[in-house]
């Protein structure tokens, strides 16, 4: 049997190790994470959500805080029109991020970040083109466009010197977002350097609607490579979701795919940023503790365990010190949820909202639990400790093992 050792993903003139770690918003998927798989010679991601609030924990500036005290003013007020990103901070934050961990870079692969449309941040274009020309500025291998459409987002930095340089890839979950995105693109004369299929398991913000579960990543991945090869496109394929063991990659490598892109089994790494007591919530989590439910105000239906903390919480939206789901217009689907809740329980120390989470407040304490459906899974990957909790991994640890099993086979740690 094959092992994914077998293949190579080839982006350009890099051939490398075919395991792209998916970015994991918030400093989630930390700089550690990105370079482990660098050094291995796969590609590694940092995402740059809410990164802001990541430049202030990781390098001690006071973005958020001085965001606060300038709109603490409309903090009661439901119109958040008035709130708006300081560009210069934002590009500092994203300077900030990028070259630290670019300084840090070694081996052979790659680092590249994950950048989501649906943080529209009060103003969608300028904050967008921002966060992408300055990670492009400061030294960042690619840019994977996330969570949305992107149909403008080439354009906001085809003036860019890097723009044919760096490695650009588009996250879809169909044909149709694959063609919608070449077509609109189509005068650039710039195709994406990678096609990332993220299927109906995958965690987080999905591709699908509530019917995601009548979909399926095999059939979606053979529509896109069935339309490319008609198209005489030569893009390479990635696909992502519910690819729990070195063997699953393989079946999709002998498909036609040119790697497969990861994230579940690295939350409970080391290396990864979620706290030590969360990733022991994934450890413990069921089949049957998994959820997609529609409280992202984003519009997107989401995956994650259905114990988390956020979940139903009523805390007063926080727009005034994040704000990134804020579209044009400065609205969120939380501050209505927030408000009519409010409104119906006057009386209320605090109220509850069910069909919608403010975001950006439970993101940034970890509150709000993202994972991929076969979560449940990973209590099988490692060892129980004699005080019931359940032995962390090393990215490395991780990474090679879907590099070189066979089988179906998992590799345990060694026993701490």
């Amino acid at each position: 049997m094959k092992r994914l050792d077998d293949f190579r993903l080839r982006l350009g003139r890099h051939e490398l190790v075919p395991i792209m770690i998916g970015g994991m918003g918030v400093d989630i998927s930390t700089s550690d994470l990105a370079l482990e798989a660098a050094r291995l010679g796969g590609v590694g991601h940092i995402s740059d959500a809410m990164i802001k609030t990541v430049s202030d924990r990781r390098y001690q500036t006071k973005y958020v805080k001085a965001k606060m005290a300038q709109y603490k003013y409309n903090a009661e007020n439901s119109d958040k029109s008035d709130v708006k990103f300081n560009l210069d901070h934002l590009a500092e934050a994203t300077r900030l991020h990028v070259e630290s961990t670019m300084s840090r870079k070694t081996g052979p692969g790659m680092v590249f970040i994950n950048c989501m449309e649906k943080l529209t941040m009060n103003a969608p274009k300028e904050t967008l083109k921002v966060r992408m020309s300055t990670a492009l500025d400061h030294g960042i291998d690619g840019i994977t466009l996330a969570a949305g459409l992107h149909l403008g987002s080439f354009a906001l930095i085809e003036d860019h010197p890097r723009f044919r340089d760096a490695q650009l890839g588009i996250i879809v979950s169909s044909v149709r977002a694959l063609q919608l995105f070449l077509k609109k693109n189509a005068r650039l004369n710039r195709l994406p350097d990678y096609i990332v299929v993220e299927g109906p398991l995958a965690g987080g913000h999905l591709g699908f609607g509530m019917d995601w579960a009548e979909h399926d990543l095999a059939t979606i991945v053979a529509e896109v490579l069935q339309y490319l090869k008609n198209e005489h496109l030569d893009i390479p394929v990635l696909p992502a979701g519910g690819i729990f063991t070195g063997s699953d990659a393989v079946r999709f490598m002998e498909m036609g795919g040119a790697g497969v892109q990861v994230a579940t089994r690295f939350t409970v790494t080391k290396e990864c940023g979620l706290p030590d007591e969360v990733k022991q919530e994934y450890f413990k989590a069921g089949e049957d503790d998994i959820e997609v439910n529609q409280i992202s105000p984003t519009g997107y239906p989401m995956r994650m365990i259905k114990s988390s903390p956020g979940i139903g919480d009523g805390i007063r939206p926080n727009c005034e010190a994040y704000g990134y789901l804020l579209d044009a217009s400065g609205k969120c689907a939380y501050i209505e949820a927030w408000n009519r809740e409010v409104a119906a329980h006057p009386d209320a120390k605090r109220v509850s909202v069910q069909d919608k989470t403010c975001l950006c407040t439970h993101m940034r304490n970890f509150e709000i639990w993202t994972c991929g459906q076969l979560t449940w899974r990973l209590k099988d990957t490692t060892h129980r400790t004699p005080d019931g909790s359940y032995q962390l991994l090393n990215a490395a640890h991780v990474f090679r093992d879907y590099q070189f099993s066979t089988d179906d086979s998992i590799a345990l740690p060694e026993p701490a």
